[in-house]
């Protein structure tokens, strides 16, 4: 079995800031590439912080419509006097969270929902930027087809990994649904080929009817010797 890591799923080719990078500039490499954010790198290229378009609407939600009048309540930055954010350091949210390329997917898209975020800059051991990875990127595995999703559990869990006897588990796959059939000896097995199954990439839920031979789990039960 072999789960997909971040390195095989990333934008590759990150477009990128520096930190005296202008506002304005952010706002057009933005909309040049198509992306809802940057990572901001120094002179090696290490990561120091990320802008996103909400951190520039953040700042022109402070500006006065057209008549001069503020629309809501202006933020702390304004009221305190803070100076204006100029540049892609004062825009910034530093540290930015980060993943490396040999993350698994089910890693990463923790880490994105702890802490919050929509992507994650890809560093290397020296911080220096390599990749970057978004939801989207997070969801391309269910996009396998369910033949290929039913292959990898019965050549690559089943029979592989499992050793299980050919036509033991009968698997079928319908728009990544998996379904289980079929008899092992101990009911304890059962556990351990669906959770086999149910981490196999692409699989988005998993049912089985498998039944048993005998009751390795209830106590004081041996198994047929």
């Amino acid at each position: 079995m072999q789960h997909r890591t971040v390195f095989e799923v990333m934008t590759h080719e990150v477009v990128s800031a520096a930190p005296d990078t202008p506002f304005k500039e952010i706002a057009r490499l933005l909309s040049a590439h198509d992306v809802s954010a940057v990572p901001v790198v120094d002179g090696e290229r290490r990561v120091i912080g990320i802008v996103s378009e909400a951190d520039l609407l953040r700042t022109t939600a402070e500006l006065p419509d057209l008549e001069g009048r503020w629309a809501g309540v202006r933020l702390l930055s304004r009221e305190n006097g803070l100076p204006d954010a100029e540049t892609a350091a004062d825009l910034m949210t530093g540290p930015a969270v980060v993943a490396r390329p040999s993350w698994n997917l089910v890693e990463t898209a923790r880490t994105m929902n702890s802490k919050g975020v929509k992507r994650l800059p890809v560093t290397d051991e020296t911080g220096r930027l390599v990749g970057i990875v978004s939801r989207t990127d997070l969801l391309r595995p269910f996009l396998r087809s369910d033949t290929a999703i039913r292959e990898e559990i019965e050549h690559d869990v089943l029979s592989a990994t499992l050793r299980l006897a050919p036509d033991s588990i009968r698997v079928s796959v319908t728009d990544g649904v998996v379904t289980l059939s079929g008899q092992v000896d101990a009911r304890g097995d059962i556990a351990v080929i669906t959770r086999l199954c149910r981490s196999v990439d692409g699989v988005v839920a998993l049912h089985e009817s498998i039944d048993h031979g005998y009751d390795n789990l209830a106590p004081d039960v041996e198994p047929p010797r």
